[in-house]
């Protein structure tokens, strides 16, 4: 909003010149995110406080030590992230450019599917909320529909091509099974971050981590320069989305203020589907899709380890973790909560730079 009513000025007043560069807006929807979600977070956990009556329901067969430390708390911390990143995409990003409405569209959307089954849980007071049949079957025609969005704003070359990593200029041309990929892209990152939403602080770190990179990789993408020199694939107008992975690093900070040990409030569905689907979306968006498989390869291992699970134990009977997702296994080996979570950090870190040495390595 600022770009579309300040920018035209600058031949007047030269300072406004400043919106032009992505840097600066980018920075300002940082700053912008966070000091929202320091205004309304207060505000909002007394509100849900208040409205759910005994919180987030916890799951019987969890780990034992959950009944007692997080009994009570909040969910639905996610509609802070969502109204912080909303209102500062809305108010640095150019307005015009569309792959911003795509990321905004699956986001929110997302975030209110998972609104919906947070909602379903505390007031049914029973952990399982939607069925998952349902939500997935949500997800996946908002993601089939953001897909063909997608697909229309590419240029021809990459409307429906898989770019693979450390390789210079292959493309394979998947024709409209692209548009299945970059559902299963969208669906998967969002419910791979949900799995991973277990633990005070667990999966809010790792989605800044991985939004971070994907800030670079959108600004670099967007950039014709930029992609030439590092031999990336040039998607004109994709640079505008490293303003919205701007916000919602800001919004990831501004929550993980009241999500740091002991928890003020959860996520839950509502922040934890919209946060995936907006990694998914920004990875189809940039041609990025195996890239954010590295990136984010701290939500796939957590997937991995469910499905293991669910396959050994119907072809067995035999469990192969203590309990899945991973993070619970290792809860019930005695490991303290903080040294899980920042153990998982770690790994999140080393996986985003290994994601980011693919931009060179090719």
């Amino acid at each position: 909003m600022l770009f579309n009513f300040l920018y035209p000025l600058a031949d007047q007043f030269s300072a406004l010149n400043v919106f032009r560069y992505l840097t600066f807006r980018t920075g300002g929807a940082v700053i912008t995110a966070l000091i929202v979600s320091f205004v309304l977070g207060p505000y909002l956990i007394a509100v849900l406080r208040a409205k759910q009556n005994g919180g987030q329901p916890i799951r019987n067969d969890g780990p034992e030590g959950h009944l007692l430390t997080k009994k009570g708390t909040p969910t639905m911390g996610g509609i802070l992230i969502l109204l912080a990143l909303v209102i500062s995409t809305v108010l640095w990003a150019d307005l015009t450019n569309a792959f911003v409405w795509v990321a905004l569209g699956v986001t929110v959307t997302y975030g209110l599917i998972g609104f919906l089954d947070d909602y379903r849980k505390v007031t049914r007071r029973d952990s399982t909320g939607l069925p998952g049949r349902l939500k997935l079957i949500l997800q996946t025609v908002i993601a089939i529909a953001a897909g063909l969005w997608i697909m229309d704003l590419l240029p021809e070359p990459l409307r429906t091509t898989l770019a693979v990593p450390f390789l210079k200029t292959v493309l394979f041309d998947l024709g409209w099974v692209f548009l299945v990929f970059a559902a299963v892209v969208m669906v998967g990152a969002s419910n791979a971050v949900n799995l991973t939403d277990g633990l005070d602080g667990l999966a809010i770190v790792p989605v800044m981590i991985a939004t971070g990179v994907f800030a670079l990789i959108s600004y670099l993408v967007g950039n014709a320069v930029f992609a030439g020199y590092l031999q990336l694939h040039y998607v004109p107008g994709s640079g505008e989305l490293a303003v919205f992975c701007g916000a919602l690093v800001g919004g990831g900070l501004g929550f993980l203020w009241f999500n740091a040990p002991p928890a003020k409030v959860f996520m839950g569905d509502t922040g934890a589907l919209s946060l995936g689907g907006a990694l998914g979306t920004v990875g189809v968006v940039t041609k990025h899709e195996l890239v954010l498989a590295i990136v984010g390869g701290l939500f796939v291992l957590e997937t991995v380890s469910v499905i293991v699970q669910v396959i050994s134990f119907k072809l067995t009977g035999r469990r192969i973790f203590r309990m899945a997702p991973l993070h619970h296994h290792f809860e019930k080996k005695g490991w303290a909560e903080p040294t899980i979570v920042i153990r998982f950090w770690i790994i999140a870190s080393i996986l985003a730079l290994v994601g980011l040495s693919t931009l060179k390595l090719r």
